[in-house]
């Protein structure tokens, strides 16, 4: 289809078209955006917890701390939050503030999905708008010429089939993207729901990193003096 072609077919959709166009572009845009936001979102996570439960394994827990700090995958926050509170020696609250952090990394993963799951369901009525309108255009011709006939209602008649045809099409490509996202979420949703039972699992067995302690500070002369004074006294009576 050339330039030309494209325009006569917005032209005889009228505005109802443009704005159905605008709206699979949008959707198209969306899945681009949230295709690449996911893409590596398990793959990544795995890597991250075979490398984090490997040295769990081994009891070093400070490797493995090492490792989820320096990870780039979403799901690094996920095992950051569980080490800080096994650091506080509250194991019994460690699988809630993971739960938390996935529940969290979910959201975010679902951000903007609900453009698709709404394109996908107004367009056809959008495109019924333009049937509408093509009809309404259709009768207002026959009106003004004062004679029926396909020639004279035929502007119209194209003018709602193309906003009719168009309507399905942008809503079967946003609900195509929408349900294809919906099952890549449960599926992240699971995997992230095994990582983190495990990594709790192994977690719960070691116990917490004792906490830095500061050094007591070292005590002056005069203190030093101060405090054998009373024994030298003592020793002199």
């Amino acid at each position: 289809m050339n330039q030309e072609e494209l325009f006569g077919l917005l032209t005889h959709g009228g505005g109802t078209l443009v704005v159905i166009a605008l709206s699979s572009i949008a959707a198209l845009a969306l899945a681009i955006e949230r295709l690449i936001a996911m893409w590596r979102v398990i793959p990544e996570a795995k890597q991250l917890h075979d490398a984090v439960c490997r040295e769990l394994l081994r009891g070093d827990l400070t490797q493995a701390r090492l490792i989820a700090s320096r990870s780039r995958a979403l799901a690094a926050d996920l095992y950051l939050a569980g080490f800080a509170r096994h650091q506080h020696k509250r194991g019994g609250a460690v699988a809630t503030v993971v739960e938390r952090e996935r529940a969290s990394l979910l959201l975010h993963l679902k951000r903007r999905l609900w453009a698709l799951g709404t394109i996908g369901t107004i367009s056809p009525f959008v495109g019924l708008f333009g049937t509408v309108v093509g009809i309404m255009s259709a009768f207002s011709a026959m009106a003004e010429s004062g004679t029926g006939g396909f020639a004279v209602v035929a502007s119209g008649i194209s003018q709602a089939l193309v906003a009719t045809a168009s309507g399905i099409f942008v809503a079967i490509e946003a609900v195509v993207f929408f349900n294809f996202f919906q099952a890549k979420l449960g599926r992240v949703a699971s995997e992230l729901r095994l990582f983190a039972e495990e990594f709790c699992e192994l977690l719960a067995d070691l116990p917490a990193e004792p906490e830095p302690q500061t050094p007591a500070a070292p005590q002056t002369a005069d203190a030093t003096a101060d405090a054998s004074t009373p024994a030298r006294a003592a020793q002199e009576a």
